[in-house]
């Protein structure tokens, strides 16, 4: 683990105990500019991280010329619009698999050598353990993103398995502690803060201090300051574009509740982008998976 992961990762533990430090206080922002805060760095931080798979792309999988990018973008942009009509025609299915490949892909934020069963729990915290002390708001939360009934079908499992994650997770913790504290401590700080802060809280400090600077770290190139910058001027383009595509989402919705557009636009939106995202996470990997012996 290099020293900007280590250093990234010791930022997200404090900044989680500062959260935790602040609820004991009883602390608690007016939901209108919680909701505002949430969202806003959620689009700032969470754009720009998904932007880099231009970069992936073209280091690792080599893409140049127009036709190979428009291919490329073809493809991120048809399975982006797949998501999003799942989501108008079948909200249920939507938001049970969008709950499903989130964990799947927060599961790799852990450094090397964690084992599966400790990034499964890792992945599944933030979705999972909001549930134990904030279920009425977590359903209420999923229920303006997917719809009320979409919302009733899921909160029942993710209620079941709160107390199970929650006591498993610690149990990773304790074996974890051994091989790397880092990395125990992370997981712990991310089950404290998913089970005490209220749900949005928790997800805007997890993926803003934690998933997503941890992926631009580890996308950007670490040899030159000069690849970095270039590799940020080629995120700079699909940032501006969905930014633009924001800016007509809310316009086009504009009688709606702030509420609800707020997190339709943000989470359906994350999940549209996750899709493809992942996708060509698992590209590159096949890519760069050594050839059998003989071939």
């Amino acid at each position: 683990m290099t020293f900007g992961l280590r250093l990234q990762g010791r930022i997200f533990c404090a900044v989680s105990l500062v959260l935790l430090l602040a609820l004991l206080a009883g602390f608690k922002a007016e939901p209108g500019r919680e909701l505002i805060a949430v969202g806003a760095l959620v689009l700032l931080l969470g754009v720009p991280h998904g932007s880099l798979d231009v970069v992936v792309a073209r280091r690792l999988l080599g893409l140049t010329g127009i036709r190979a990018w428009t291919v490329f973008s073809l493809r991120y942009v048809g399975l982006a619009a797949l998501v999003v009509g799942l989501w108008w025609v079948a909200p249920t299915v939507f938001l049970s698999a969008f709950l499903g490949f989130s964990a799947l892909h927060f599961g790799a934020d852990p450094e090397a050598g964690v084992a599966w069963p400790t990034r499964a729990l890792y992945g599944g915290a933030v979705i999972v353990l909001p549930a134990l002390c904030h279920g009425a708001e977590l359903q209420r939360l999923l229920g303006l993103v997917a719809g009320p009934a979409s919302a009733a079908f899921v909160m029942p499992a993710l209620r079941l398995l709160a107390a199970p994650w929650l006591c498993a997770t610690v149990l990773a913790c304790l074996l974890e502690a051994r091989r790397s504290p880092l990395a125990a401590t992370e997981l712990a700080a991310l089950a404290a803060v998913s089970t005490a802060a209220p749900p949005l809280v928790a997800f805007a400090v997890y993926f803003c201090a934690m998933h997503s600077p941890r992926h631009i770290l580890r996308t950007l190139p670490s040899r030159q300051a000069a690849d970095a910058r270039r590799a940020l001027a080629m995120a700079l383009w699909p940032t501006v574009a969905v930014f633009i595509a924001a800016v007509g989402a809310g316009l086009l919705a504009s009688e709606m509740p702030l509420e609800t557009w707020v997190l339709q636009l943000g989470f359906v939106g994350l999940a549209a982008l996750t899709l493809p995202h992942m996708a060509l996470l698992e590209r590159v990997r096949r890519a760069s998976r050594p050839a059998p012996p003989g071939q």
